[in-house]
Order: C-alpha cells, then sequence, then structure tokens
C-alpha cells in the first residue's frame, strides 16, 4: 500500500515544531528522554491548525532576539511544552553563580508536568556533528569544530544536567517553593553527518543513539560537476527537520554560494530537493555538509 507524502508545511516555524515533536535524540542514557512519549495524541489536527494560524508561534519566537540557532531551539521547546504539552514553565535560563559571582551555568528549564505533578529540569541542545576518523579513532566534529560530540554528551550528562544539586541552585530556586526533589533530563535532538568519500568506517560511541537522524559531509574540492544541481543551501532555522520549498532548486544561486564559502574557507549545509508527488513544491530527501578541504584545521 502506497504511503501518504509528508505534509506540506506553510509555516516555516510549523514544520521545524512538527520535526520537533517526533525527532529521535542524538545520544542514549538514563537522563534522555523520547519526546514521543509525552506527544498528545491529537498532535496531527493541533499542528494543523496551528499552520492555519500561526500566530502564537510566531510571536512566542520573535520575543527570542537573538539570532542563534540555540536560541531559536529554546523557544521553539518552550513553546512545545507549554502549547503542546500544556506543561507549566516555572523558570527558564536561570544562571547559577557561586558566592563571588562567578557564573556556574545555567537551568535551560525547570517546568512541572501536570500529569504527575513532577518537577523537571530540562537541559535542551540542537547539535550536528561531523564524524572524522584520525588516527584509528574517530572524533565528531562541530561543522566549524569548535566542539566535539563526546565532550558535550559528557557535559551534559555530568554538569548541566547535575545543577540542580548544588546548593548554590537550591539557593536560588528557594524562592520560587523548589526543592531538592527535581528530576533531570536532556533532550538532544540534531543530525550526524557521515564521510562521503570511501576511507576507513567511521565509529559511533556505544551511547549514540542507534535512530539518530543523518546526513553526509564531503570536502568541497571533492564536489564533482553536476553532484550539486539538485541541491539547495540551508541557512538557520532551517537545518531543523527536512527542508521543505515551493520554489525548485537554483543551480546557479547553489554555485555562487558554494564559491562564497570557497572564498571564506568556511562550512555550509545543502540539501537535495526533490519535486514532492502531489505537485505541492519540493522536499528534502537527503543532506549534505560541504567543508573546507583544511577542516577541521584552520587555514
Amino acid at each position: 500500500m502506497k504511503s501518504e507524502p509528508p505534509q506540506f508545511w506553510n509555516t516555516a516555524a510549523v514544520r521545524h515544531l512538527a520535526w520537533l515533536c517526533q525527532a529521535p535524540q542524538l545520544i542514549t542514557g538514563p537522563l534522555v528522554r523520547p519526546l514521543a512519549a509525552t506527544i498528545p495524541a491529537d498532535l496531527a489536527p493541533i499542528l494543523t491548525a496551528l499552520d492555519q494560524r500561526p500566530e502564537p508561534l510566531l510571536t512566542c519566537l520573535n520575543c527570542n532576539k537573538s539570532p542563534r540557532l540555540g536560541q531559536y531551539f529554546e523557544s521553539l521547546y518552550e513553546f512545545f511544552l507549554t502549547h503542546i504539552l500544556g506543561w507549566e514553565v516555572l523558570l527558564r535560563n536561570v544562571a547559577i553563580r557561586d558566592v563571588t559571582g562567578r557564573t556556574l551555568g545555567e537551568l535551560d528549564f525547570v517546568v512541572r508536568n501536570p500529569v504527575t505533578g513532577a518537577i523537571q529540569h530540562h537541559e535542551v541542545a540542537i547539535k550536528f556533528y561531523l564524524g572524522l576518523e584520525e588516527n584509528g579513532t574517530t572524533l565528531w566534529y562541530g561543522p566549524n569544530a569548535q566542539d566535539r560530540l563526546d565532550l558535550k554528551a559528557q557535559r551534559m550528562k555530568n554538569h548541566q544536567a547535575t545543577m540542580t544539586q548544588r546548593p548554590e541552585t537550591l539557593a536560588k530556586m528557594a524562592p520560587h517553593g523548589l526543592g531538592v526533589d527535581i528530576e533531570p533530563v536532556i533532550v538532544m535532538p540534531g543530525n550526524l553527518f557521515y564521510p562521503v568519500v570511501p576511507g576507513p568506517p567511521v565509529q559511533t560511541p556505544a551511547w549514540v543513539n542507534p535512530g539518530h537522524e543523518r546526513g553526509s559531509w564531503i570536502r568541497q574540492g571533492l564536489l564533482e560537476t553536476g553532484h550539486t544541481k539538485d541541491w539547495t543551501a540551508l541557512k538557520k532555522p532551517h537545518w531543523l527537520g527536512p527542508y521543505q520549498s515551493c520554489s525548485p532548486p537554483d543551480p546557479e544561486l547553489t554555485s555562487h554560494t558554494l564559491a562564497t564559502m570557497a572564498e571564506a574557507g568556511r562550512p555550509g549545509l545543502f540539501a537535495k530537493m526533490v519535486a514532492r508527488e502531489d505537485g505541492r513544491g519540493f522536499e528534502e530527501i537527503s543532506r549534505c555538509f560541504v567543508v573546507p578541504d583544511h577542516w577541521p584545521r584552520q587555514r
């Protein structure tokens, strides 16, 4: 039986939210919770109605003045908590400092689950890492090679998620009537990108979710003529979830983008697009990071 094509979303932010609701986590562990377990049964009509009248979501996102993808994701997550799940956000982005004023960390979200009454501390991140085999070891770098999957996962589990156990945090939360019984939760969706060019196979750590979302990556000098004719450059926040467009890919624009990237020596993310079977525009079927030939090293 032929499956129905993915829904075509009129509002990009609703498409991002729909992706967030079902996105698998990059890592596993006792603190990592699949969001699917909390999704209401009537999610589809909720999102469809929101796509027709997206003002509440857009208002929430427009309150965020930062252009950073992480901040956009946090605002999207807050809308998910409050409007999709109906949870109460008690605290958000609370800095924790010691007696000298030094910042020890920040609580992303402290929320109340209205079903169980439990108070939870959610640490959230949206991450993209490219796998590279070096001297028999696979390292997973961010596109700009300034962070790594292993380091981020360790910090999420051992530092960020444990912030509510610190006496400084307990003192900060006491005026809000919050005590020690706060459950930590980690939410970290995203993509892992695998090298296109044959070579030693990259390995994922045992704590990586085997169902993670995937892409590929290639050095710009190895791109072949015609390889990019169906590509569209993805600008943030369209890194979140499969891209959709009413317009077909523009090969000239893609070539210009690649040339600009080469001159600047920076990476870029592209989606391979195909026409939808229902005639409603174009959709992403795969994604690829293009990185400078010197990556992950600096020039």
